[in-house]
């Protein structure tokens, strides 16, 4: 737990406080075999109706008390788990937002799921034990003792001697079971790959007709999962009958060596029936102790995956907060100075000596075949992803000296994906721009062409959106995509692709109000239609990573033979 100590150190006066009536608990607990055998042997024995009163009446306030501090004691312990399991999933979910797509790379999507949602609960599952179980446990079995000790030392020693056995037992079967648990929260993120993959492509699914296919993989998974729980529960579970037996093997020994003593009048009957009534209190502090062990164990393997991605330092190194005013983008000039770059698993460079200069205001097209690391160069100016050779510039500055919400608040970035959340269209749209007023919205889905569709609509701009926009088609999404884009008046604006699903005629009218609307504006467009690059002040042409031209649309139909292929090509279909 000290792993996750600063979260849990706002509950330090609950963490001080359960241990107090964990305490007064087990007191009131391991005081009643006392009145028990002063009942069986000074009341009973004797005939003594008062006594048995007396004590009888000591004994019911005692557990009314000793509920009233349990009761208490799981209100806290509850509290607290679930605020530090709430805690712990925000700060959990904060990292991941901060991590840069290198290392967001290094997690499956399926894996960060599971960690902020199975993994988090078994550990806060965990601190709630830890709070009752783990503290109750120890206290009892020392106070347990403690009190045999008074009655019969030798009898106590009896009862010891199963303690050092059962302990070693639970240590070897759990040392065994452990490496299990992480494969199991392994084998979940599996699962919740399948199932994320199937849900987010079910209409390719459905398309293609193989949902029998995608049913025989998710059995298959599922069985798999199965499978690695069983390994693991055959083994844990093996720890209940150890116990079962060595309680079974103490009881007859006490009640042996203890008859003996009785007949043998060194003992009374009133203090065997206490010494039971402790060996069994002694043996489910054990019983808990090694229930809180198993959790433990599981959460372990939780926690080390937890920590793994808490622990994972982010790749991009920001701007101190000091120093984020120092450098502004106010040109939009951009310059890639012998670039290279490769993702972190590669063996090669995706983009080899990269260079070029572009001005500030210029409108550069991005054309290449697939595959020739397009997306990959336009994502390294907003520093979604860091060069690894070379030094790339905006405006004369190295752009790992901007401050990463400057970078980001100054450029505009359509991707080549379209990704819409649930919410409105206007909630949609200010993911651009958080405090833009209704015109100003309205203002940019003009210049998208995207505004009298959503008049369109019932509710307008207050239409509410399912996940992913799935209510939308393929152009409507890329047009919002770009509004959103344009409401914050990015400095540079890149265009991954983002007009592919909107015909030639739609893409011309937001072509012309682009150039209307973002005079000041440096803007990179990817696009493979040529009369969105002819429209372009320059064309660069990029092949296998590297830049095989450049240049002004004219120049590259005499200069560039990739620029020639596809100008002649999109002739042909024309």
């Amino acid at each position: 737990m000290r792993r996750y100590w600063h979260i849990l150190r706002k509950y330090k006066i609950s963490l001080a406080l359960c241990p107090i009536l964990v305490l007064i608990t087990v007191w009131c607990e391991t005081i009643q075999p006392m009145y028990m055998a002063e009942i069986v042997d000074q009341g009973v024995m004797k005939r003594d109706l008062s006594l048995i009163a007396e004590k009888g009446v000591y004994m019911i306030l005692i557990s009314l008390s000793g509920l009233g501090f349990s009761v208490v004691n799981v209100y806290i312990a509850s509290r607290t788990s679930i605020g530090f399991g709430t805690d712990l999933r925000g700060a959990l979910f904060e990292k991941i937002q901060r991590l840069s797509f290198f290392d967001l790379d290094h997690f499956s999507t399926s894996s960060l799921i599971t960690r902020l949602t199975n993994d988090i609960a078994r550990i806060q599952q965990v601190v709630l034990m830890s709070m009752r179980m783990m503290l109750r446990s120890p206290f009892m079995l020392v106070m347990a003792i403690f009190f045999v000790v008074q009655i019969n030392k030798q009898l106590a020693l009896t009862l010891m001697a199963s303690i050092p056995a059962l302990s070693i037992a639970v240590f070897v079967i759990l040392r065994k079971g452990f490496p299990y648990f992480l494969k199991v929260q392994q084998k979940i993120d599996q699962l919740n790959g399948v199932v994320r993959e199937n849900l987010i492509n079910i209409r390719v699914v459905k398309s293609f007709v193989r949902e029998d296919f995608e049913a025989r993989k998710f059995v298959r998974s599922s069985e798999e999962l199965r499978d690695m729980v069983i390994r693991a529960s055959n083994i844990i579970v093996a720890i209940f009958p150890v116990m079962q037996l060595v309680m079974n093997l103490s009881a007859i020994a006490i009640l042996w060596v203890g008859g003996y003593k009785v007949m043998e009048g060194e003992l009374q009957i009133g203090e065997l029936i206490s010494f039971v009534n402790y060996l069994a209190q002694v043996l489910m502090s054990l019983m808990l102790l090694s229930m809180f062990i198993m959790a433990s164990a599981r959460a372990s393997a939780s926690s080390r995956r937890i920590m793994e991605v808490l622990n994972t330092t982010p790749s991009l190194a920001n701007t101190p907060e000091g120093l984020a005013d120092r450098y502004k983008i106010k040109r939009g000039e951009v310059e890639f100075v012998n670039v290279s770059f490769r993702y972190g698993n590669g063996e090669n460079d995706v983009l080899r000596n990269v260079n070029f200069h572009i001005r500030p205001a210029e409108t550069v097209a991005v054309v290449g075949a697939t595959g020739a690391a397009k997306s990959s160069m336009v994502q390294l100016i907003p520093r979604l992803y860091d060069v690894t050779g070379g030094e790339l510039r905006i405006d004369g500055v190295p752009v790992k000296d901007y401050h990463l919400k400057e970078l980001h608040a100054r450029i505009g970035m359509v991707l080549q994906k379209n990704e819409l959340f649930t919410g409105t269209i206007l909630e949609n749209l200010r993911w651009g721009k958080p405090d833009a007023t209704l015109e100003e919205a309205e203002e940019a889905c003009r210049v998208a062409q995207v505004h009298d569709f959503i008049l369109t609509l019932a509710e307008g701009y207050q239409t509410i959106l399912g996940r992913g926009g799935i209510n939308l088609s393929g152009g409507q999404k890329q047009r919002l995509c770009i509004a959103r884009a344009l409401l914050r008046k990015p400095k540079i604006l890149i265009l991954d692709d983002s007009t592919s699903a909107v015909d030639s005629e739609t893409e011309l009218r937001i072509r012309n109000n682009l150039n209307c609307l973002l005079k000041d504006t440096t803007v990179l467009i990817i696009t493979q239609r040529i009369n969105t690059m002819q429209s372009a002040d320059r064309v660069i042409v990029l092949e296998d990573g590297e830049v095989e031209a450049i240049g002004t649309p004219d120049e590259l139909m005499a200069t560039s033979r990739i620029y020639q292929e596809i100008y002649n090509s999109q002739q042909i279909l024309n």
